[in-house]
């Protein structure tokens, strides 16, 4: 960072001659540094007035400004429609790296020891095609697993416990993606109705660890103790091979709307760090409340400082940005894919591999920017994650009620084989992050077991969470003893699983769902910190099957590289890491014309070969039915295919009865709703093979 930098070490540097703290606020008057007292938190033992240099930049020096030292910010102004000055108030200072909890809605800023002992312990680096990412909640994931010890139960140090590591490695993930950490605070809506924020999507400071996923004995010790095991958790990680990436909320903050609580940035300089109208009304494209103005340079700055501390002194491996739609909005409110900030976050060389994860829209004009994001990033791809659930749940409620699916084979396709009709050329299948679920919505076995939401206990009278599932129950709303039907729902969950994890792309696995996790029908349970959404690790029989299953689509996952293409192929091109592909009808001959878009052709044969650069050659033949009848296909007589074996089918929980070996041009039973992997053999014949 160039001395010549005016924003340049914001927040506190630590000297031999005490403390320094730098804070920007260009539209103040005054600030002053306060000092508080090691025991009493209102006793101020010293406040040093801060001086502004021309860059809008204020600075205040203490001795007593020392590691363990609570201190806050007062910052007076003059009055202004955007303005929003409270000298009265102690603010947090943007660059807390922890916070101490004073009183209701008071929070004070902390020096920390930042010392920790990496022991060399390196980030994993995980290529992006072979990432599998696991979503999960410090707090639900082993709040109730036995075997890790109570006092660690639901903590940064439970995430870390051997148990939870072996569990995760043994599933075949790679990365454990949090949701957000960041110090976060409830609204101040949930807290009158006596709720709580479970989620975290309501950021309090963009650098302190959030402390109540500490343990105990860290609270009790301090911010410093609770960072400490905040990297260890990281470090314990990394040592088993498994990265760490953040979701982290940056598009609007815990202030809430103009009228809400007054902690940090708005107190600091509210004209520059939220976006307005010049009557200073909140310009709201996040349904928060309030949107972070990133048309500024210093609301970008605080960003980038926040993820390089991120990625370098807590060694984090990426980051899913939450409403990342926001980020790329110009002076205008006008989302741009060149936007200053999406670009400096892809090239800044503090942030080189680190990997980068768009939620690529938000709530307010011209918000859904799915596959528009600039090269370097990858997306949630919304489109992937409604036409599988189409294809396995509500076209299957269309065929049983009317006899028509309304839609045929040609969007699955495209999906499975990376969505190239959404992500350009130059991006490849890696822009796409795949998934059919998430923290937001159904989980993978609510999906097929309920046809609405189940909401009331959030306290919105159920207008809460989209109506928009995509979701099938199968005849009967919620828990059922019907044998029947539960054998189709599971079905059906293998089916989707087995479709996510065998998709071109970068798969995401919501924790809970690899063993059939159910939330009751509550599709937004956002403030429900209960057994609702903490997962159980007490598996029924069918349960354990579920859990074998998604184990074994992870190994063939791995051991399959056709399934993980880097780029898209070329129209008589062999490409180099890309996936030849083929695809064929249930005659075993190739599928073109209208078939691909009718919706009476609902089966598929879909071939694909690697264009090896690091690993050996690979080919493949996925065999989907999606109609509910048996069906009997003839596998395709491909040039160069001598044989096929077996390698996974939904129609069943194992193969210990199945045929495993077969030949091309001969006829395979497959059983209704179902698809079966299988591995081509034979020498790789370069092919002119279009796209899906």
């Amino acid at each position: 960072m160039s001395s010549t930098d005016p924003l340049r070490n914001l927040g506190v540097r630590l000297t031999s001659a005490g403390g320094e703290l730098r804070v920007w606020a260009e539209h103040a008057d005054a600030m002053e540094l306060c000092l508080f007292d090691d025991t009493d938190p209102n006793w101020i033992i010293k406040s040093v007035p801060m001086t502004m240099d021309v860059h809008g930049v204020w600075s205040g020096k203490s001795r007593t400004l020392s590691p363990g030292r609570r201190y806050g910010i007062r910052v007076s102004g003059p009055a202004s429609p955007k303005n929003s000055f409270h000298p009265e108030k102690t603010l947090i200072e943007p660059y807390s790296r922890g916070l101490v909890r004073v009183g209701a809605g008071l929070w004070q800023s902390s020096v920390v020891d930042d010392y920790f002992d990496w022991n060399g312990t390196a980030k994993p680096a995980t290529a992006l095609d072979h990432t599998v990412v696991y979503e999960a909640h410090v707090r639900g994931l082993s709040r109730l697993n036995p075997l890790v010890p109570a006092a660690l139960r639901g903590t940064y140090a439970g995430l870390a416990h051997e148990s939870t590591i072996a569990y995760l490695k043994d599933l075949g993930v790679t990365a454990v993606e949090l949701l957000p950490v960041q110090a976060f605070v409830s609204e101040q809506r949930l807290i009158k109705q006596g709720l709580i924020n479970y989620w975290g999507y309501n950021t309090l400071n963009f650098f302190s660890p959030h402390a109540d996923y500490a343990t105990q004995a860290a609270q009790s010790a301090g911010p410093a103790s609770v960072l400490r095991e905040f990297k260890g958790m990281v470090k314990l990680l990394h040592e088993a091979g498994l990265e760490v990436i953040l979701d982290v909320v940056y598009n609007h903050t815990a202030e809430e709307g103009r009228n809400g609580p007054v902690t940090s940035l708005r107190g600091i300089d509210n004209s520059a760090y939220y976006r307005q109208d010049e009557s200073g009304a909140y310009i709201d494209v996040t349904g928060c409340g309030n949107t972070v103005n990133f048309s500024h340079d210093v609301p970008k700055r605080l960003v980038l400082d926040s993820l390089r501390y991120w990625a370098n002194d807590l060694q984090i491996d990426g980051f899913r940005f939450d409403l990342a739609a926001t980020l790329g909005r110009d002076a205008g409110v006008v989302y741009d894919p060149g936007h200053p900030l999406l670009t400096e976050i892809r090239d800044d060389p503090e942030l080189a591999g680190v990997k980068l994860i768009a939620e690529p829209w938000d709530v307010g004009q011209g918000g859904w920017q799915t596959g528009n994001f600039p090269p370097g990033w990858t997306e949630w791809n919304d489109r992937y994650r409604d036409r599988m659930r189409d294809f396995w749940l509500s076209d299957m409620k269309s065929l049983r009620l009317t006899g028509s699916a309304g839609s045929g084979i040609g969007r699955f396709a495209t999906r499975v084989a990376g969505s190239s009709n959404t992500f350009s050329e130059a991006r490849g299948p890696l822009a796409s992050l795949n998934f059919i679920t998430a923290h937001d919505g159904f989980t993978l076995a609510d999906l097929t077991a309920y046809d609405v939401k189940h909401n009331l206990g959030n306290g919105e009278s159920n207008r809460d969470g989209t109506d928009n599932n995509n979701s099938y129950n199968h005849g009967v709303e919620g828990p059922t003893r019907d044998v029947a039907i539960l054998a189709t729902r599971r079905k059906a969950m293998r089916n989707m699983l087995g479709t996510l994890l065998l998709s071109a792309g970068i798969p995401m696995l919501t924790a809970g769902d690899e063993f059939g996790r159910s939330q009751r029908g509550n599709n937004n349970a956002y403030c429900q910190d209960s057994e609702l959404t903490w997962l159980n690790w007490d598996f029924d029989d069918w349960q354990q099957d579920l859990h074998r299953v998604t184990r074994r689509l992870l190994q063939l996952r791995r051991e399959n590289p056709a399934l993980r293409p880097v780029h898209f192929g070329r129209f008589g091109e062999t490409t180099p890491s890309a996936s030849q592909l083929d695809w064929y009808n249930m005659a075993g001959e190739v599928l073109t014309g209208d078939a691909w878009n009718s919706p009476t052709e609902r089966t598929l044969q879909y071939m694909a070969a690697s264009t090896p650069e690091h690993e050996a050659f690979n080919r493949i033949l996925l065999v989907i039915n999606a109609r509910e009848q048996d069906e009997t296909v003839t596998l395709p007589a491909h040039e160069g295919v001598d044989a096929y074996t077996l390698l996974w089918d939904s129609g069943h929980d194992d193969l210990r009865d199945s045929v495993i070996e077969h030949a091309p041009g001969t006829p395979l039973f497959v059983s209704g709703a179902s698809m079966q992997l299988m591995r081509a053999h034979g020498a790789f014949v370069p092919r002119r093979t279009p796209l899906a």
